[in-house]
């Protein structure tokens, strides 16, 4: 299933697309419970975990990270 299945999506504005997104994303949001994790994210995840408690020290806080991306506007 892609937009060709729904033509009239080409039809939208770039704002009205955003909209739909929105609404798209919290109807999934409200039945995440249902969603499957795939096996590799839990695995990626657990590494990671495993790499900051070895390391805490290595990496960027949330803060930086966002500082970083909004200071490249």
């Amino acid at each position: 299933m892609g937009i060709a299945d729904f033509p009239q999506i080409r039809e939208l504005s770039v704002s009205e697309k955003l909209l739909l997104v929105e609404e798209l994303w919290s109807e999934i949001a409200s039945k995440s419970e249902s969603l499957e994790i795939p096996d590799w994210h839990k695995r990626e995840l657990d590494q990671s975990l495993e790499d900051y408690k070895r390391s805490p020290q290595e990496g960027s806080s949330w803060a930086e990270v966002k500082s970083r991306i909004l200071s490249r506007g």
